[in-house]
């Protein structure tokens, strides 16, 4: 086997090729039957047709923010993703199911006559029929619907388009709904300040008895200057305070599961929390993918899944930091304002005391109702301003087109099924091919027969469909023949008889036909030849002689017949034959190979040659007392057939009986194999053109039969 494994490992590109086309039928057969496979499972699969709706979605306004500009949207890919979860979600599908009836159809199409319910129709929608899309860089979203009915898949298409539509138009609009009710109800009540703080002003004039004061007048004095600045700081640490309130009390009243939806640079401009969120969709999209192709209880998969929920652990964390980040933030401006107030009324106490005490009351009241009437009219302006940006369309998603009912199914693919099957079946092909190749330990070629056995190849037998040759007279058919018969008379000694055997190691290798064709030949040319058939458990020859089986060999050797009995006369040209025999239970024991003995030396003064048909030699005692009693031995092998060390053993059978092995025969050789055998049978045909009888161009060329082919020393070349 060193040989072998040598070969092996020092394989080229020509050898992969050799053994691709040594197994080609099988390959073929492998590739058929994959490809059929495909297509008959292919056949039986159900249609799923795909309708397929796109949207355009741009992020939300935000929330109403007081004396700030509205910044404009940009791409956001992580936007784009909670928009495929909310797509996905049952608060949008839910309502698909109810308005399309989802759960009586699924019902019914799986033959049921109760509506499914519609958490198993949800199921059944996510997980078989919606597919969510978008291409990179786009605010493009594909909604991708497979059903079995075309008509179904093009409704439920449009149908979540519909209601996320209106779903996303409500989210849109509902956060300046509620900033335009804030802020009503802010400029309601600053209005009732500013009436309240008129009557103040009135009730004063009145006291003081100064009706002809006027209360835009300003004074130069600094104390009272002053008093008027430190107003203005508190009207607009008043409106900071305001707004931080309304950001607190809005961001307060948001559902803690909703607040993730608010992360951007506009509404949260905390980074950390961002980074938070962009390492949770991370997480997210890490578990979805594990989850598609590992099972719940993977390591991997449980990791992500526990990663994931300390990420969102942290940002919700964050995210009541922050909350309590802007209490924090209202109750310092609240208490700034205080502390200005403070200040003020100190301040003002202080100016009571000076020599405009009498007049300072009234002008203090008339400022507070002049900085109260100021911060009424900035809310009336802040809010017709945003009643009339709320007027104007502000469409956060677009539906592109409407799904049509497909024409032609989307699934199954014949095309991918078709070249999958093709590109599967090669692979496998060629794999069983290098497969069985690899633990192929018989004999590969002429030079590991010789190397391993230390044997002469004596012929090579090519590989034929009509073994007996009956139908053709192409010299190319029995060349091969010749050339066995050749070399037997060059390793034999000339001029005496010889009593030979051919063998092989295990059964169907060829071994009778092989013999009955050459014991012809032998005879046609111009020898006497005997054949027996000493395979007693199997006898063949008589069918390849279309001969009786008995008398034959084993009644001589029980002598219940003589030879001239037994022997048939001339079933060829300078051919006799012995057939087998039909003692029931008879084999060639010991006790016969005396008589074995005896009978071949009878035959040695009739005949040049005496050849015997033997069974296996392994496995059957028969072939070793028929082997024990000739001059010499033959082993045939058959190409590719049985394993090297099955052979080596049939070899140590006979050298053990000390019987010469003149050499080796190979049959059923492939003619175009590639390897050394070619050297052989490449030239059988070789006066197939000159024969004037019919050529074959598919077998190669012979040499004429007066040619001799000289024998071959183990490891020489021809």
């Amino acid at each position: 086997m060193a040989t072998t494994h040598a070969s092996k490992d020092s394989a080229s590109l020509a050898d992969f090729l050799q053994v691709l086309r040594v197994r080609r039928a099988l390959m073929t057969l492998i590739l058929a039957l994959v490809v059929v496979t495909t297509l008959a499972v292919t056949a039986f699969l159900p249609k799923w047709y795909r309708a397929t709706t796109k949207v355009r979605v741009e992020k939300p306004e935000g929330e109403v923010k007081l004396f700030q500009a509205q910044s404009s949207n940009s791409y956001d890919p992580y936007f784009l993703q909670d928009q495929f979860r909310i797509m996905g979600s049952e608060k949008i599908l839910y309502p698909v199911i109810q308005h399309l009836s989802l759960g009586a159809k699924f019902a019914a199409a799986r033959g049921a006559t109760i509506a499914l319910p519609d958490a198993l129709a949800y199921q059944i929608l996510v997980k078989d029929m919606l597919r969510i899309e978008s291409q990179r860089s786009s605010s493009l979203i594909e909604i991708n619907v497979d059903a079995q009915d075309a008509q179904l898949a093009a409704d439920i298409a449009n149908e979540i388009a519909r209601v996320y539509s209106t779903d996303r138009i409500d989210l849109a609009t509902s956060e300046q709904r509620e900033g335009l009710a804030h802020l009503r109800q802010e400029l309601v009540a600053q209005e009732r300040v500013v009436t309240a703080q008129r009557d103040a002003v009135e009730k004063l004039r009145k006291d003081l008895n100064i009706s002809g004061v006027d209360l835009n007048a300003r004074y130069s004095d600094m104390e009272i200057e002053t008093l008027r600045q430190m107003q203005n700081s508190l009207i607009a640490l008043s409106v900071d305070a305001i707004g931080r309130k309304t950001r607190w009390e809005r961001f307060k009243s948001i559902a803690p599961t909703d607040r993730m939806s608010l992360v951007n640079s506009e509404l949260i401009p905390d980074t950390n929390i961002q980074n938070l969120l962009q390492a949770f969709l991370i997480a997210d999209q890490n578990v979805t993918k594990l989850s598609a192709r590992l099972g719940t209880a993977h390591p991997d998969l449980i990791s992500a899944v526990e990663n994931k929920a300390k990420i969102k652990e942290q940002l919700d964390t964050q995210l009541g930091g922050y909350e309590n980040a802007l209490e924090i933030a209202w109750k310092e401006a609240e208490a700034r304002v205080n502390e200005l107030k403070s200040q003020l009324a100190q301040a003002k106490v202080d100016q009571i005391l000076s020599a405009r005490e009498r007049m300072r009351p009234f002008e203090e009241a008339a400022q507070k109702l002049d900085d109260e009437t100021r911060l009424s009219t900035t809310l009336k302006l802040t809010l017709r301003q945003r009643e009339i940006d709320f007027q104007v369309p502000k469409k956060t998603i677009e539906i592109l087109n409407t799904a049509e009912p497909a024409k032609i199914a989307s699934r199954p693919n014949w095309t991918l099924n078709l070249s999958f099957s093709v590109l599967f079946g090669l692979v496998l092909a060629v794999g069983v091919a290098l497969l069985l190749e690899y633990f192929d330990t018989s004999f590969r070629n002429v030079s590991d027969v010789e190397t391993r056995l230390k044997l002469p190849v004596l012929g090579v037998i090519p590989f034929q469909r009509d073994p007996l040759g009956t139908s053709s007279d192409d010299p190319a058919d029995t060349e091969p023949y010749r050339v066995l018969h050749t070399n037997l008379n060059l390793a034999l000694k000339p001029g005496q008889p010889h009593a030979l055997v051919l063998f092989s190691a295990g059964p169907g290798e060829g071994k009778s036909t092989t013999l009955h064709r050459l014991a012809g030949l032998i005879a046609a040319a111009g020898e006497r030849v005997i054949l027996i058939d000493s395979d007693l458990r199997r006898p063949t020859q008589h069918h390849l002689a279309h001969r009786p089986k008995e008398p034959g060999l084993s009644d001589l050797l029980l002598g219940q017949k003589s030879l001239d009995e037994v022997t048939q006369k001339n079933i060829a040209p300078g051919l006799d034959f012995i057939p087998s025999g039909a003692q029931p239970g008879f084999t060639l024991s010991l006790l016969y190979s005396n008589r074995l003995r005896d009978l071949i030396a009878t035959l040695r003064g009739r005949y040049d040659k005496i050849v015997f048909d033997s069974p296996p030699i392994i496995g059957v005692s028969d072939a070793s007392v028929l082997a024990s009693a000739v001059d010499g031995a033959v082993l045939l092998i058959q190409h590719r057939r049985n394993p090297q060390s099955m052979v080596l053993r049939a070899q140590q059978i006979v050298d053990g009986l000390k019987i010469p092995l003149i050499g080796v025969v190979l049959t059923q050789v492939p003619p175009n194999s590639g390897e050394d055998y070619g050297y052989y049978t490449n030239n059988y045909a070789y006066y197939s053109d000159h024969s004037g009888g019919k050529s074959r161009s598919s077998k190669p060329f012979a040499a004429p039969s007066g040619d001799r082919l000289v024998l071959r020393e183990p490891g020489s070349k021809t």
